[in-house]
């Protein structure tokens, strides 16, 4: 076998690679001697079939089988030789193969850099943000509870609606005087701001008082789904009914028991708990944040561009998934902001993987167990769903073991470097939170889904065409 390494370009290693035409047929005349034993050909004992025969009959079915075995065993001895850890499945390229040449192909590595871990492994100390609650917290949690349990009430007949307000309302639209489908509807609860309706309509109900009487005039998008609509002047005959606000609920033992708890003290207490919960949450957030800003600094090292695209599709998909961002992708300085973001994540993961392999950080089974068992609970009632879920798809299961590798590290770090607690207020560690660039790509996500919310909103035919 001949091995000569034709080009090194950073961490991506080239070799062409020249397999004797005798050690390949070699390997196929072993191959058949296996089949040959175990085959019942007609006319032959079992075990006695001329090797011409088998090679007739079966070569073709084994010849891949048998070429994937040398290559494989090829790659090994490559990387073995170079004291190469390859970042991802080597690619393998068949330049010449056919009967009684030898075997050539090109292997192409790309390799894991080296990491030159110092320690401490960084120089400075970490400040942590914990959270003091206070009555103010709690009593802002109730309030935001009285607001989801608000109900609606009829105003008086003086009343002006404002901007967040409710008009019962009945309507008649027409098009060049001609009353269009969907356009007669009585008893419509509009929302004022809402954006149920095409622009401009909601804007001239806003101080209006029951039993007023106007004419409405809008022009429907260019973009709006219904075509026989779109772009067209329209008319409403609009006529108020009444218009009703929203009341939040009082906060006492009814609230409480609304919210499926026995006494007020009790949802306080649980209040208390879940807020405590978060902000400890927060808090790790906050410290994991600042650490890995402080290792992104410190440590600058080649990335392979293979893991960097594998990252950059996930970051993509992601998006994908979540928002319409056909035009937002095209943009370069997007494309520049994921890939920057995708090479820092995979810099600092492959820095995190040689800490772990380096101090000889491992996930056991009990580790898995206990985080699928505590991944179950949170689903009361789909335990069963989840557990099944983890034994049936093992990329889930890989990506479990990741993070707590992960979080294992980042323990095993925060234990060896200085860290000072700093006490806040709550609303000042969630906007510490909301101030870390960490998950710059998850606010892309959200901008492009609220947008992507209105667009739905202006599209859907604003209640009209269900009418």
């Amino acid at each position: 076998m001949k091995i000569n390494q034709t080009n090194i370009d950073g961490l991506k290693h080239e070799f062409k690679i020249v397999v004797p035409y005798d050690y390949l047929d070699s390997k196929i005349l072993i191959r058949l001697s296996e089949i040959g034993k175990t085959v019942h050909i007609s006319g032959f004992r079992l075990g006695k079939t001329p090797m011409f025969i088998l090679k007739k009959k079966y070569k073709s079915l084994i010849l891949n089988e048998v070429l994937e075995s040398i290559i494989s065993d090829k790659i090994k001895h490559v990387i073995d030789e170079y004291k190469l850890r390859p970042a991802i499945q080597p690619k393998v390229k068949i330049t010449i193969f056919d009967e009684g040449i030898d075997l050539e192909f090109v292997l192409i590595i790309e390799a894991l850099p080296e990491i030159k871990i110092v320690w401490p492994i960084i120089d400075v100390s970490l400040e942590k943000f914990v959270a003091e609650l206070s009555d103010a917290d709690i009593d802002d949690a109730l309030n935001n509870i009285a607001n989801h349990q608000k109900k609606t009430v009829i105003t008086s007949k003086k009343h002006r609606a404002k901007l967040g307000e409710i008009v019962l309302i009945d309507y008649l639209g027409k098009i060049n005087d001609v009353i269009f489908d969907g356009g007669n509807v009585e008893g419509y609860s509009l929302i004022l701001g809402s954006g149920n309706f095409i622009p401009g309509f909601e804007d001239q109900l806003i101080n209006t008082k029951a039993n007023d009487e106007l004419i409405i005039n809008v022009n429907f998008p260019i973009d709006y789904s219904n075509r026989t609509l779109a772009g067209k002047d329209a008319k409403f005959n609009v006529k108020v009914r009444e218009v009703q606000k929203f009341v939040p609920a009082l906060i006492d033992e009814e609230l409480a028991k609304n919210a499926d708890f026995k006494s007020l003290d009790e949802l306080k207490n649980a209040i208390f708990k879940e807020i405590e919960r978060d902000c400890a949450r927060l808090s790790r957030i906050q410290l994991k944040s600042y650490l890995l800003d402080q290792l992104a600094n410190k440590y600058d090292f080649e990335v392979p561009n293979s893991l960097i695209d594998i990252e950059l599709d996930i970051i993509q998909e992601r998006l994908k998934n979540n928002a319409n961002i056909t035009n937002k992708n095209n943009n370069e300085s997007f494309k520049e902001k994921c890939l920057s973001i995708a090479t820092n994540r995979v810099r600092l993961g492959l820095l995190l993987s040689e800490i772990g392999r380096e101090k000889n950080i491992i996930v056991t089974q009990n580790d898995l167990n206990s985080a699928i068992t505590k991944e179950a609970n949170r689903y009361s009632g789909q335990e069963d769903a989840i557990f099944q879920y983890f034994q049936k798809n093992e990329n889930a299961l890989n990506s479990l073991r990741a993070s707590i590798f992960e979080e294992r590290v980042i323990d095993f770090i925060l234990e060896t470097i200085k860290v000072t607690v700093k006490t806040v207020s709550v609303n000042d560690l969630r906007n510490i939170i909301n101030n870390i660039d960490d998950n710059e790509i998850e606010t892309v996500v959200t901008d492009q889904k609220q947008k992507k919310n209105q667009k739905q909103k202006k599209n859907q035919n604003d209640v009209i065409d269900k009418e």
